[in-house]
């Protein structure tokens, strides 16, 4: 992993990034840079939106920021591994805490799924993809993981990839050596699907569904039953090292 400076503030900009562009900035871009990192005119940040890579940027604006202005290349973009965490939906600060840690482990997708006992009723998807790009800035992260709408469990099941391998976070699984378990399977080429249930659990009928899924794991996350957002940190961390590209970068 390159070498990065924590220091220079990140933003990430929905514009081409290239030598000399001018990138115009949101009211809400323009008041974290001036009133809450308090930067000015000829400041330097760092910008980068998925797809050009990072580069550094001059602050332009007499009374407040208002523009940037492209004017060093910095580092290449990257791709995320095709990682998709789906996830029964949390309420307010967990699910924010779950999105945020899910981009921060690699996912490239995040698949909100409704379930006989999800607790959440209603989505914020612009929250969820708020605290993806926020947690991208703060993590030297250059590609944006995909946020989804939600969709009912079934027809995220009936709809998926069956070439894909589907990870199932199973609390009632026997416990076993998580890592040997997804060391024995065939290579994920096809892609991962991570599915970590609510706090109730999955109902009998939707247990039936996931089993009949054609390239199934089974997983035990170990003796203790996990609250959901630690589950997904859990789950994310062992498919990277075992699967992913924390063994293998490239």
């Amino acid at each position: 992993m390159p070498q990065l400076d924590f220091r220079a503030p990140r933003l990430f900009v929905d514009a081409p990034l290239r030598m000399g562009e001018v990138v115009l900035l949101e009211r809400e871009q323009s008041n974290y840079l001036g009133n809450v990192l308090r930067l000015a005119e000829g400041d330097a940040i760092r910008v980068f939106n998925g797809r050009d890579g990072e580069w550094r940027a001059a602050i332009r604006g007499r009374k407040r920021p208002e523009t940037l202005v492209i004017d060093a290349f910095e580092r290449g973009q990257d791709r995320l591994p095709d990682l998709a965490y789906v996830f029964a939906p949390l309420k307010h600060a967990r699910l924010d805490y779950m999105v945020q840690k899910a981009v921060e482990m690699g996912a490239s997708r995040l698949q909100p799924v409704i379930t006989r006992f999800t607790q959440v009723s209603r989505v914020n998807g612009e929250r969820m993809r708020a605290n993806a790009v926020e947690a991208a800035e703060q993590c030297g992260i250059l590609s944006l993981a995909a946020v989804t709408e939600p969709m009912p469990l079934e027809r995220f099941m009936n709809e998926r990839d069956g070439n894909r391998l589907l990870v199932f976070c199973d609390e009632a699984a026997d416990v076993a050596d998580p890592l040997e378990a997804l060391r024995g399977i065939a290579a994920a080429g096809q892609g991962i699907d991570v599915l970590i249930g609510p706090e109730g659990g999955f109902a009998e009928e939707e247990r039936a569904l996931l089993r009949r899924q054609p390239r199934l794991l089974i997983l035990s996350l170990g003796p203790r039953i996990l609250r959901a957002d630690t589950a997904a940190v859990a789950a994310l961390a062992l498919v990277q090292a075992a699967l992913g590209d924390w063994r293998n970068p490239s």
